[in-house]
């Protein structure tokens, strides 16, 4: 599974999303679940997944998906597969 496939799949069980409902556009504004326990659970989840910890404000801080794509790029984790 691709780090693309990897998060799609994480985004869309911590967000409960449909398949269909998914975009790497999203914004936090498209998500309803993307609340305060969105965002923890998003933060245990890349931690699970791509073993990187995030901050609370950087958490706080992700507003879409390609903000947390490039957050993760800058720690080493590459997307471009």
């Amino acid at each position: 599974m691709t780090n693309k496939e990897k998060l799609r799949a994480l985004l869309l069980d911590v967000f409960l999303l449909e398949a269909s409902e998914f975009s790497f556009e999203l914004t936090r504004s498209d998500v309803p679940t993307w609340d305060s326990l969105g965002l923890v659970s998003l933060g245990v989840g890349v931690e699970e997944t791509f073993g990187y910890h995030m901050t609370p404000a950087e958490i706080t801080a992700i507003g879409s998906v390609p903000e947390l794509v490039t957050l993760l790029a800058t720690k080493g984790i590459a997307f471009d597969d």
